[in-house]
């Protein structure tokens, strides 16, 4: 659930030098006939956070379970800190929160804690641990007893048990409200200020927000973005207009800010940045329409329209 430690010297030193952490080149992973990641390549950086921001299922867990060493590419190549991820050499300075997991009901909070930091050599002090996620108050509780957002929270927590020098977070606030995934935002912002690498997945463009400085898109398991955290919002913030036209689509492609077209008989859905440039447009360039309708976008058609598939089309 957790790995494990790298001395503050030894911290200082990568973080200094350009090596990347994690290295993906090319990657594919197949499951069946199903696609799961296609061509993917990526590269992080010492002391980053990246967030991978995508829909369910489009290929986010995948990726970081090839990160992790949990699974193999079907083709192309995985390193953690230049090495194979599934070696122990490689997974020593790693920290992991997968979606779902299990703890021993039984154990108290502080067992649990001191359990896996037993399996390093400079574990994190389990007061400071728990301290950092609120979770003081627990430690003689069984973790049978507590609420599922406390166990969330012990899961996170359990991630950074050994100091880890990358932390992996697969949705980490699942089940949390909001006054506690913002009491978790605040204790990976501060870990990550001491100088560690975060990776954190998501279809949450808030938490996304909240954490992240560089933000990687991935839908249909490809990377669709991969920019700073304003540029990339700036693109999924999209609106949808639509309306009935008997005008040439290949005319209403060329308004400004279309970013994807749909159509079905008369009847057209624009994807837009900025739908009130677009209803300018649309106004003043006399075409004829009807049942204009403006409305935000959900994510999952925000990220759309990142393919680029744009709208001379089809």
């Amino acid at each position: 659930m957790t790995s494990t430690t790298t001395t503050s010297t030894t911290a200082s030193t990568t973080t200094a030098t350009d090596a990347p952490v994690v290295t993906v080149e090319h990657a594919h992973r197949m499951f069946g006939d199903v696609v799961a990641l296609d061509d993917v390549s990526l590269s992080v950086h010492p002391g980053e956070i990246v967030g991978l921001l995508g829909p369910n299922g489009a290929g986010k867990s995948t990726l970081l379970s090839l990160i992790n060493g949990q699974r193999k590419p079907t083709s192309g190549t995985v390193r953690l800190f230049g090495q194979d991820p599934r070696t122990p050499a490689a997974r020593i300075g790693l920290g992991i929160t997968p979606q779902e997991t299990g703890l021993p009901a039984s154990l108290k909070v502080g067992e649990v804690v001191d359990f896996i930091s037993g399996h390093y050599p400079d574990p994190m002090p389990r007061a400071e641990l728990l301290a950092r996620f609120d979770l003081t108050d627990l430690d003689n509780r069984q973790t049978g007893g507590l609420s599922g957002g406390q166990k969330r929270r012990l899961a996170v927590a359990l991630s950074l048990a050994g100091r880890p020098r990358l932390v992996l977070l697969d949705e980490p606030t699942t089940g949390l409200d909001v006054e506690g995934r913002r009491a978790l935002w605040t204790a990976l912002r501060d870990y990550h200020a001491e100088g560690a690498t975060v990776i954190v997945t998501s279809h949450y463009l808030e938490e996304i927000e909240a954490l992240a400085e560089r933000v990687v898109v991935i839908g249909g398991g490809t990377i669709l973005a991969d920019d700073t955290l304003h540029a990339v919002i700036s693109r999924v913030q999209s609106h949808r207009v639509t309306f009935r036209s008997g005008t040439d689509r290949d005319q209403l492609a060329r308004l400004p800010g279309v970013t994807a077209l749909e159509a079905d008989g008369d009847r057209y859905s624009l994807l837009t940045g900025d739908s009130d440039a677009l209803v300018r447009a649309l106004v003043t360039g006399g075409a004829a329409f009807s049942g204009l309708e403006v409305r935000g976008a959900s994510l999952e058609e925000a990220f759309l329209s990142l393919t680029d598939t744009t709208t001379e089309a089809a």
